[in-house]
């Protein structure tokens, strides 16, 4: 069969030889020992939490390495693109701190764009139309139909399903046969002749799990389709051969199509990069564990994190506790250390899947927002509050000397210890909602509508905003002995069946009133915060509540009485 001649049968035109190719894609001009690493999504605009796992694995040895990390978008299936999915991608990644040097709309050294596979068509076809010429690919022909039913068949037989062996009916079609469908219009897809033997095994040298057994590929798979557009096997090892790319870290789900890869760089005649296969992403799920999915967890997502309010530096830490088994250690010695000086290693990524816990995930966020200067943490909020935040939420920063008062109070700043009461965006705004709207109670008095009322009648008539903390604080004692509970805590310990209660009761009914929780921070400094003219209307308001319940409570009784 004159290979060359059917060569350009099927892929007419001339194209630049392999070393035309290699002219163009030099060798990248970097440091020794430089690791040019890449993330490679489809533009589908779902970027998960496993994108995050490999890119945080792949920017840290890229640039401790002083290598590079790029962006290459796999755009070869256009019905799963999405517009705007590549922004989406970027802008993601970009709140985690995962710095692209060059790629999909980001730039960088054009030698090695473009960076989107669709624009990378040509040098595909060159490509495939050299292996026809050796004989390393040939014309397929085979409907859906045809496919479908050969699936079919092999799983009747308990057979291994694809197109391989006595199942590729189109690899030994004779050169009559070939031109007489190219000559009836048939599509056609282009697929390799692989020359395999799975049945040979062989060991290989995986950056993250260490030595594997992988055996032989025999699968004739499509390395064109009828579209001209390549598959993702053929794309992806060419692409990382001109773009220089020297390790790909990615999920373990791809080490199933490793004999595939390993067979395609041979029949390029390509170096191929190294490849490292972290582990899974797993969620306990009662007693058995499985990988995070989609469909059930919606913290898979990325865009997850980023509603919610986690602080990117917590997410970031939390994901290194999972990619590198020594970084909790020594993240414990290195607290405020910037994590790009963690010395990150491939190798020390876990060999098996990994468990998320979003509680473990929550523990960090707290004391990473409790280390947070009150101005940065009020620019984290803020900038949280104009992307995902209610109308209301964004009017909390009107007034920023207030909302600086409040950060402090409720952060512990200037005391001993840090509060760590945070532990998302979203939820601090929750937490601080209080001091900007009187809200529903959150908590139940534990006193009567008529303690209560006799309290807060107490209170208003006695309060002077002008008052310092121990001034308040005798006034609130006052208040408590006047209606029959200790005004000291040791006084009620020592004899608790002598009083109603203690003064902790008595602030627990002003901090309600104020607040409608009953644990807050220190009750004097909330009132300050709020002033005097909402710190009265509140306490009338919680005033006109108990009214309303006790005036209920009598009717009910007259009614009982009737």
């Amino acid at each position: 069969m004159n290979l060359k001649a059917l060569a350009e049968r099927l892929l007419p035109g001339e194209y630049p030889s392999a070393d035309d190719y290699e002219a163009l894609y030099p060798p990248r001009n970097l440091p020794k020992g430089a690791e040019v690493t890449r993330l490679a999504p489809s533009p589908t605009g779902f970027i998960h939490l496993g994108n995050l796992f490999a890119a945080i694995a792949n920017e840290r040895i890229a640039h401790r390495s002083g290598g590079i990390l790029y962006l290459r978008i796999e755009d070869t299936d256009l019905k799963r693109k999405v517009d705007g999915a590549v922004e989406a991608v970027i802008r993601a990644l970009d709140y985690f701190d995962i710095r692209f040097d060059e790629g999909a709309e980001i730039g960088g050294d054009e030698t090695y764009g473009p960076w989107y596979q669709r624009q990378r068509a040509e040098i595909y076809r060159a490509f495939a139309k050299k292996l026809i010429e050796e004989g390393r690919a040939y014309p397929c022909f085979c409907t859906e139909e045809e496919l479908s039913a050969l699936r079919e068949e092999q799983t009747a037989k308990k057979e291994v399903t694809g197109y391989y062996g006595k199942y590729a009916r189109c690899r030994d079609l004779t050169e009559e046969e070939i031109y007489k469908n190219l000559d009836a219009g048939k599509p056609f897809v282009i697929r390799l002749r692989s020359m395999g033997d799975p049945e040979v095994k062989h060991t290989f040298r995986d950056e993250v799990k260490g030595e594997i057994t992988v055996p032989e590929n025999d699968q004739d798979v499509v390395i064109l389709k009828s579209d001209g557009i390549p598959t993702y096997h053929f794309a992806h090892a060419i692409d990382d051969h001109f773009m220089r790319t020297t390790l790909v870290i990615r999920g373990e789900e791809w080490l199933a199509s490793l004999p595939i890869h390993l067979e395609l760089f041979e029949a390029l005649g390509f170096r191929r990069p190294r490849y490292g296969h972290n582990c899974s992403l797993m969620k306990q799920d009662g007693e058995t564990r499985r990988k995070l999915s989609k469909r059930k967890d919606p913290e898979l997502s990325l865009e997850f994190y980023r509603k919610e309010g986690y602080h990117p530096r917590a997410v970031k830490v939390y994901m290194l506790t999972l990619l590198n088994s020594n970084f909790e250690e020594w993240y414990l010695k290195n607290p405020d250390a910037d994590l790009a000086s963690f010395p990150y290693k491939a190798e020390r990524m876990g060999k098996s899947g990994a468990l998320f816990d979003l509680d473990k995930l929550k523990d960090i966020s707290r004391n990473e927002l409790s280390k947070l200067s009150v101005s940065d943490m009020g620019a984290f909020l803020r900038v949280w509050a104009g992307e995902f935040g209610s109308e209301e939420e964004r009017g909390f920063f009107a007034d920023e000397e207030k909302m600086e008062h409040v950060l402090a109070l409720c952060m512990g700043a200037g005391g001993k210890k840090r509060r760590k009461d945070f532990e998302t965006a979203s939820q601090a705004m929750d937490f601080i909602r209080y001091f900007f709207v009187r809200t529903p109670r959150v908590d139940e008095y534990r006193a009567d509508p008529a303690t209560r009322i006799a309290v807060l009648e107490a209170f208003l008539a006695s309060y002077d905003p002008e008052d310092d903390s121990s001034a308040w604080f005798e006034k609130v004692k006052g208040i408590a002995a006047a209606n029959g509970y200790a005004a000291d805590t040791k006084q009620y310990k020592a004899d608790p069946e002598a009083f109603r209660g203690s003064v902790a009761d008595i602030a627990e009914i002003l901090r309600i009133a104020a607040t409608g929780k009953a644990n807050t921070p220190d009750l004097w400094t909330i009132l300050h915060i709020l002033g005097e003219g909402e710190t009265k209307g509140r306490m009338r308001a919680a005033l006109r509540e108990a009214l309303t319940e006790e005036i209920a409570a009598l009717r009910s009784i007259l009614e009982e009485r009737k």
